[in-house]
């Protein structure tokens, strides 16, 4: 018998992700889409681009006046309640420090700096440590909803 997928009239959500090898790039991709799905965001468009510890630095200091690198910037574009439409900035050398810190790969670290920026443009902050605690919960269940699991609890 053969299985019948649910027909949907929207495209699925445009995501681009540069600077990243072609392996990692599928699985960060496909990882992307389902997290869109997870926050019910189908109709949106994220560009995400990996950058190095100076090249955020330069971000950072432009557009937050913060001088010194971080771990993702998230510039939302006009997202909405149906919507994320953003570019998100990623430091792909925080990421490789992250890892090895938080003992997982760095897929896995990219992907919840990805997820971390989507839920910015849904209204997550984490600015004090009440917001910080929930939006880093519901990256957990994020990242749990498509398989991947607790990172940032994890790592705690």
């Amino acid at each position: 018998m053969e299985e019948v997928q649910e027909q949907s009239d929207q495209p699925p959500p445009s995501v681009t992700i540069d600077g990243v090898n072609e392996d990692c790039h599928a699985w960060l991709l496909q990882c992307t889409h389902k997290a869109l799905q997870c926050v019910q965001k189908k109709d949106s468009e994220l560009s995400v681009l990996l950058v190095t510890d100076e090249e955020m630095s330069e971000l950072h200091l432009k557009h937050s006046g913060i001088e010194g690198t971080t771990d993702v910037l998230t510039f939302d574009l006009g997202s909405n309640e149906q919507t994320v439409l953003a570019d998100i900035a990623i430091c792909v050398d925080v990421a490789a420090r992250e890892a090895t810190v938080r003992n997982h790969s760095i897929q896995e670290e990219l992907l919840l700096y990805i997820v971390h920026g989507m839920l910015h443009c849904c209204g997550f902050d984490d600015h004090d440590e009440i917001h910080h605690q929930r939006m880093h919960a519901e990256e957990d269940r994020i990242l749990t909803e498509i398989g991947i699991g607790s990172v940032w609890s994890n790592s705690q």
